[in-house]
């Protein structure tokens, strides 16, 4: 497995426009369309990923504990799916309904919207507050396959926690870790 860092994109900036297919439902979606009230979770994700594999459990509860307090989730899936054919877009569909995802999970076949984002791997997170400032970028928490820490998605909620109180997260922000993203060639 390569651990590849997140980049850490800087705090405050604005959240790139896109419209990509949703996988599930077959119909473009925008960033405006998925914004949240309150705020909003961007998730580069992909099928195959082990980092991804042992949180995608946690991503969704985190979704479903959040949707419902005006927190927008949605996934993008950036792979090259020629070299990488594991994250097409028929099996990304089959992937979000057996995992029950509650959010859009979208392909970015152009990979224009990861380099947008300046997206390095999966899991790779951003959280934007209501006017699609960006307020944090990193892990779900410290959990890694194979190191025995417990998926808790404690980093993650705590940012969503602060935004909702209109607090300031003082903690430090740790960039998450997973494979890379397979670029094209």
């Amino acid at each position: 497995m390569a651990r590849t860092p997140s980049k850490m994109l800087p705090l405050g900036t604005q959240a790139p426009d896109f419209s990509l297919k949703d996988t599930v439902t077959d119909t473009f979606m925008g960033l405006k369309d998925l914004k949240g009230r309150k705020g909003t979770v961007v998730m580069f994700i992909c099928n195959h990923c082990p980092f991804v594999i042992h949180v995608n459990q946690g991503l969704v509860s985190v979704a479903n504990d959040y949707i419902e307090k005006g927190i927008g989730f949605v996934a993008i899936s950036s792979n090259d799916v020629v070299n990488y054919p594991q994250d097409s877009p028929d099996n990304m569909k089959i992937h979000a309904k057996r995992e029950g995802y509650p959010f859009p999970y979208l392909y970015d076949e152009t990979q224009d919207v990861a380099k947008a984002y300046d997206a390095a791997c999966t899991p790779d997170l951003y959280v934007f507050d209501a006017s699609l400032q960006l307020i944090y970028r990193g892990q779900l928490d410290d959990s890694r396959p194979g190191n025995g820490i417990p998926v808790t998605g404690n980093d993650l909620r705590h940012a969503l926690d602060c935004l909702i109180e209109n607090k300031d997260n003082s903690r430090p922000q740790k960039p998450s870790i997973g494979c890379n993203i397979k670029w094209k060639v």
